[in-house]
């Protein structure tokens, strides 16, 4: 797929991201839109998940790569990307955050193909991942494991007990993407408990590291291809994003971490998306 094409879906995932905060009144738009070129590229081209293979009939063993969102408020984001490829009908995007909706404020594993964990407490999905990965080895599947975790969730200290276990065992098969904007819900991480530098930190905590533009697809799609060359331990990419972007007025403001734009906002933001 071409960066061309990987642009027009990533401005309609992002136009779905707004649509589904927007009618439910109420989720995360910041960093949803903030990860959105991230999550075109893995899901669209990285990674070989399909709808036919996303439903998850043998968790003991999985026939294709897998994915969790550790930051599950992010969830509109997951969901449109989903949508766009063809695991979710785009008309049910508009149930987010209802009553006997399938689309949870957080993803649920039990609800929807193409979850592969339920997440929402920060600091848990790289532990996950962690799991899957080492499953991953024992049963001999060669399929990967890749992680999406925020830089404001590297706050958590489960964030760094799962990458001294994921260096221990060394699963050469897991790859963290840590997107960094710089923001979380109570204003700059660095004035919240500063987890930088994060990737001196990786590194010394037994990772491969490799810093990249979370919105330059042909730098990352380099930077996971040269994750699959590492053999010995995991990978993370240091990606650095723009929360909001795509919408002007919510481009690196943190207070469009969790709050849906109103009825104006949204034909703005949608008005923009479309250009």
């Amino acid at each position: 797929m071409n960066n061309e094409e990987l642009k027009l879906h990533a401005r309609n995932i992002r136009r779905n991201i707004i649509r589904q905060v927007s009618n439910a009144k109420s989720g995360h738009p910041g960093g949803s839109l903030g990860a959105a070129d991230i999550l075109t590229l893995l899901f669209l081209e990285i990674m070989d998940i399909t709808p036919e293979n996303a439903v998850r009939q043998d968790l003991a063993s999985p026939e294709r790569d897998r994915f969790v969102l550790s930051k599950g408020h992010t969830s509109p984001l997951l969901y449109a990307v989903l949508a766009e490829k063809g695991i979710l009908p785009e008309e049910e995007l508009l149930t987010f955050r209802k009553l006997d909706s399938r689309l949870q404020g957080h993803p649920n594993m039990n609800y929807l193909p193409g979850i592969d964990m339920s997440t929402g407490s920060l600091g848990q999905g790289l532990a996950a991942a962690d799991g899957m990965a080492l499953a991953n080895k024992l049963s001999g599947q060669d399929h990967r494991i890749y992680c999406l975790i925020g830089d404001g969730e590297c706050e958590e200290g489960e964030i760094w007990e799962a990458a001294m276990a994921a260096a221990h065992y060394k699963s050469d098969n897991l790859c963290a993407i840590v997107d960094v904007n710089g923001l979380q819900i109570d204003g700059k991480t660095s004035d919240v408990i500063g987890p930088e530098p994060l990737d001196e930190k990786f590194r010394a905590f037994g990772w491969h590291v490799i810093n990249v533009d979370g919105h330059d697809f042909d730098a990352m799609r380099a930077a996971f291809a040269e994750a699959k060359t590492v053999k010995g331990k995991p990978t993370a990419l240091i990606a650095k994003t723009i929360k909001g972007k795509g919408v002007s007025f919510m481009e690196n403001q943190a207070s469009w971490h969790g709050v849906a734009p109103n009825a104006e906002q949204t034909e703005l933001a949608l008005k923009e998306l479309e250009g």
